[in-house]
């Protein structure tokens, strides 16, 4: 990976290495094509296609658009406005997305652009919408979720409907930043001119273009937690709703099928071609004694489970800003579930845990993912440094919400209890 090698041939070769010296030759190899077919062939993992295209349909057909102006008409003349209308924005798209990385590009194109030209310093511009892109990866529907249950063997259900507490209190957090920020500095969101609109005419707005968007959310997530659908299934059902909405609206054009099509398969055939080198490499963790090796470690330290905790989380931390998630989370599962099994923690608690590490690594420098993404929809002459300066208050702010989820569990579980 240092080298540059992408990240499923760098696994494969890892592979082929280590099935000739640990599972003899030829038959390791064999081994290897096994594990392709077998790991790609799991009706848990078609959830993953799904959410990504619900997301690239959202929004290459303008319904992304067409919520975000409703809430700045709706936000009015509240100082910082366009920054309140990124936080809500944004979560709004979460909830539709399950890629990070297309809601802050999406974010990045829309709001950085109109802030700068009202006079937003940049901090204020691009800080929101680092903090928020990363929400797609807790708030259902999450295709990292998905993948971590399917790989963790985690009830996948439970994990995404795990996400909604812990993501909008981060969002929460985000709105109180912004609030702070402005109150300390007001140039840094100068207030500019807006028309006074008419508390009916708000609300029609409302209900026209965000109250229709409710539906795919309950699509997706309400399905679950009333134990109607599965995530497979909800996925499904969220597709079809976004489909109908653009139908409804006129928008769905057969550019925006083609497009949205095209970037669903680019991105699946990726994370499935790391999926077949991770599982090989999970296998080969565990013949070669690896994984049973690190947990007689443990063992023999007679580690706490909180500081062992602590040490899983900070790994996760140190990998985000040298990696991207999907190679983080396949090269430490295979070592860490095993160890969260043997410390006795809650799986569903412990694989949020690990996603909201992982989002915190998106926007830690020097490779955070979506540094890069957002430097590339910046305005010229805009550096690395200002792009990750603007995002550690929001690195903090995640920080926070880890603390919150490690010292009182119930802030993970309670949703995912009420499924039962």
């Amino acid at each position: 990976m240092l080298l540059g090698v992408p990240v499923a041939f760098a696994f494969l070769a890892v592979d082929v290495v280590g099935v000739l010296i640990f599972m003899g030759g030829e038959g390791g190899l064999l081994q290897l094509i096994a594990n392709a077919t077998e790991s790609l062939t799991k009706f848990t993992l078609v959830p993953v296609p799904l959410f990504v295209m619900m997301g690239e349909l959202f929004f290459h057909t303008g319904l992304a658009r067409r919520v975000f102006d409703a809430f700045d008409t709706c936000f009015g003349r509240l100082p910082g406005r366009l920054s309140y209308v990124t936080v809500a924005g944004g979560t709004a798209f979460a909830t539709l997305s399950g890629s990070s990385m297309a809601n802050t590009a999406m974010l990045g194109s829309l709001m950085v652009p109109e802030m700068l030209k009202r006079g937003y310093k940049k901090h204020m511009a691009i800080g929101p919408i680092l903090g928020t892109g990363g929400l797609a990866m807790i708030i259902p529907p999450s295709t990292l979720a998905v993948l971590l249950g399917t790989l963790a063997r985690v009830d996948i259900g439970a994990l995404l409907i795990a996400g909604i507490l812990p993501g909008l209190l981060l969002a929460a957090f985000y709105a109180a930043l912004i609030y702070g920020q402005t109150r300390i500095d007001p140039s840094a969101a100068p207030e500019y001119p807006a028309p006074q609109v008419p508390f009916t005419r708000k609300l029609r707005i409302v209900v026209v273009n965000v109250l229709p968007m409710s539906l795919v959310i309950f699509l997706v997530v309400g399905l679950i937690l009333l134990g109607v659908a599965t995530p497979t299934e909800s996925a499904a059902f969220g597709v079809l709703g976004v489909l109908l909405l653009g139908a409804v609206f006129r928008c769905l054009t057969w550019g925006a099928i083609v497009e949205s099509l095209t970037r669903t398969i680019s991105v699946t055939a990726m994370v499935f071609m790391i999926i077949i080198g991770s599982t090989t490499f999970s296998q080969l963790l565990a013949f070669s004694g690896a994984t049973s090796g690190i947990l007689s470690v443990v063992t023999a330290l007679n580690g706490e489970p909180l500081p062992v905790l602590l040490v899983t989380l900070l790994a996760l931390l140190c990998l985000g800003a040298f990696m991207d998630q999907v190679s983080m989370m396949l090269l430490t599962l295979p070592v860490f579930i095993p160890l969260a099994q043997s410390l006795g923690f809650d799986l569903v608690w412990f694989g949020l845990l690990m996603l909201l590490g992982l989002e915190v690594g998106l926007i830690t420098p020097p490779f955070g993912l979506l540094l890069f993404v957002m430097m590339g929809v910046a305005p010229k002459g805009t550096t690395l440094p200002e792009v990750a300066l603007a995002g550690m208050p929001y690195v903090v702010c995640a920080l926070f919400v880890i603390g919150l989820v490690v010292a009182f569990p119930e802030i993970a579980l309670y949703m995912p209890g009420l499924m039962k």
